[in-house]
């Protein structure tokens, strides 16, 4: 697209350094008068600087598209990153919750290891170690879920087509 930009310049720019030559060349003749030029060659420039205005119009129109192209591509990808923030900063905290509840489990379980060794059983140890357990069940779950939820939320403008209806 830059190219046909650049390549659409430099066809302006030749125009318009054949309009000024032609007008230089018109410069003794254009004091003497319009009538004494060559209606051929002024129709035939000005049929040119038309075209050249018509080309920079398209131009200038082609790059307006480019732009708000651009701006709205920007904005969707603005977008989606704020998106999987939110998600990555969710999957944190249940990744962080799951290393909780891991923490208690095992403490829970070493509190029980060291009352099984004095011959002691605590029902309320158990009952404790239970708990923890469950907890860190919990936990990895909701992890799971999140971290599922993310990869899809990540895998869906892959799935999407060009306008946005899925595949």
């Amino acid at each position: 697209m830059s190219q046909d930009i650049v390549e659409l310049e430099r066809r302006i720019t030749a125009a318009l350094d054949r309009i000024g030559q032609g007008l230089a060349d018109l410069g003794p003749q254009a004091e003497v008068g319009a009538e004494a030029a060559d209606g051929t060659e002024v129709e035939a420039l000005k049929a040119a600087l038309e075209d050249e205005k018509l080309a920079a119009a398209q131009l200038e129109e082609r790059i307006k598209t480019l732009h708000a192209r651009q701006d709205g591509k920007l904005a969707k990808m603005t977008a989606r990153v704020e998106e999987q923030a939110a998600e990555m900063t969710k999957l944190d905290g249940e990744l962080q919750r799951l290393r909780a509840a891991n923490d208690q489990l095992r403490a829970s379980n070493v509190a029980l290891r060291e009352a099984n060794e004095q011959g002691v059983g605590d029902a309320h140890l158990i009952n404790k170690a239970m708990q923890a357990e469950l907890e860190g069940l919990r936990a990895a779950r909701a992890a799971d879920v999140t971290e599922a939820g993310t990869i899809l939320s990540a895998m869906a403008p892959l799935l999407k087509d060009d306008e946005g209806e899925e595949a």
